[in-house]
């Protein structure tokens, strides 16, 4: 076992996905398999989702686990059997969280989001069991965790409910650690940490796949800080929204498409790399959510599609990528023009000088979440 958990920790620094060599005695301490239920299904980085069972195929399961990318699905939901809706969440995910986060002892530490238990009993590791409150919303996902923590002998305060309403208001906390993706960082976790206290959590904004964070909280309860790397976590449910709702029923919904033609190939707002078009098009064409589809024939041709993230009866677009074409073919309808606003936010990222993610940043207040480029003074405004 000792060979196994050493063998995770040198693949995950030699990925870059953790740099301070101490996390290692963490996890020797706290086993990941001891988090796994004995059946689950295995959601490797790159790979298809496969059924695990430790019974059937012991090397398999054993492998799933201690794969740096491999989440292990335990949960899903009862509406759409095929949506997660709890897991052990990847550890060239966690540890990356962690690290950011920096936790040391004695901190009182907000964990949300319980899962299986083992970011609480990572965290109850580092500054102690009793400094530690994990949250969890799901009461059978939350009646796990209870048990495995307990095998383990690790006793943090567990909560069964909803973060951002159910906890105690007179709590204060040093860290609030976050394993579920917002797309607005409730205040109610800021206004409950402390002034030089710190947040991290996964800013999962409409429009792209996500992003780390971390926010220190100032003396006046403003709580700022600059994007970090990408993450993707299964949402909080209060912000959910229509993220999976099948892009058909936002067409059906709104009739009348205007109809034009761009010269921009729409194919840019999806695969430019770095980060950073994806964090300026979440700032300046906010609530909108992106897919591009390409035509399953092999001729190269695609569809961008803009849906307004309020759901079907929203605004919608879609632009026609055609090899060789000088213009493409635009449809829009609804009451805001999302291909207009996406195409001025490409342009207007390209006049910024192509900044990418590290050059953006958060800051929340009681009024509300604003990105900023640069430097917490110079929010962008869309």
């Amino acid at each position: 076992m000792d060979a196994r958990i050493d063998a995770l920790v040198d693949q995950l620094v030699a990925r870059g996905d953790l740099a301070d060599d101490s996390w290692r005695a963490v996890l020797h301490a706290v086993p990941r398999h001891l988090f796994a239920p004995p059946v689950a299904w295995a959601a490797p980085l790159g790979g298809p989702r496969h059924k695990i069972d430790v019974r059937e195929d012991p090397a398999g399961w054993w492998q799933a686990v201690y794969d740096p990318g491999a989440a292990i699905l335990t949960r899903f939901g009862d509406d759409e059997p095929r949506a997660p809706v709890s897991s052990l969440s990847a550890p060239n995910i966690v540890l990356p969280f962690l690290e950011l986060l920096h936790p040391i002892g004695g901190q009182r530490t907000l964990d949300v989001g319980t899962g299986t238990g083992w970011t609480a009993a990572l965290l109850s590791e580092r500054v102690g069991a009793h400094n530690v409150v994990s949250v969890e919303i799901d009461e059978q996902a939350a009646r796990q965790a209870a048990a495995n923590l307990e095998a383990l002998g690790v006793r943090p305060t567990l909560i069964t409910g909803d973060a951002v309403t159910c906890l105690p208001e007179q709590e204060m906390f040093d860290l609030v650690h976050v394993t579920c993706g917002v797309t607005e960082l409730p205040y109610a976790w800021v206004r409950q940490t402390r002034p030089g206290g710190a947040l991290v959590f996964p800013w999962m904004p409409d429009f792209s796949y996500g992003y780390r964070v971390r926010l220190d909280v100032l003396p006046d309860g403003v709580a700022t800080g600059r994007l970090a790397g990408a993450a993707g976590f299964m949402m909080l449910r209060s912000q959910q929204g229509h993220r999976t709702t099948p892009m058909g029923e936002w067409v059906a919904a709104v009739k009348d498409a205007a109809a034009s033609t761009t010269r921009l190939d729409p194919r840019l707002l999806w695969h430019t790399p770095g980060g950073g078009l994806e964090a300026a098009m979440s700032a300046l064409v906010p609530g909108v959510r992106a897919d591009l589809v390409y035509d399953p024939e092999p001729t190269g041709e695609a569809t961008l599609w803009l849906l307004e993230a309020t759901g079907p009866g929203g605004s919608w677009a879609s632009v026609d990528y055609v090899p060789g074409e000088d213009e493409f073919a635009v449809e829009q309808a609804g009451d805001r023009r999302l291909w207009d606003e996406a195409e001025a936010a490409y342009f207007q990222w390209i006049r910024w000088g192509r900044p990418d993610l590290e050059r953006f940043g958060l800051t929340v207040t009681p009024d509300g979440q604003q990105v900023w480029l640069d430097d917490p003074g110079n929010p962008i405004a869309h």
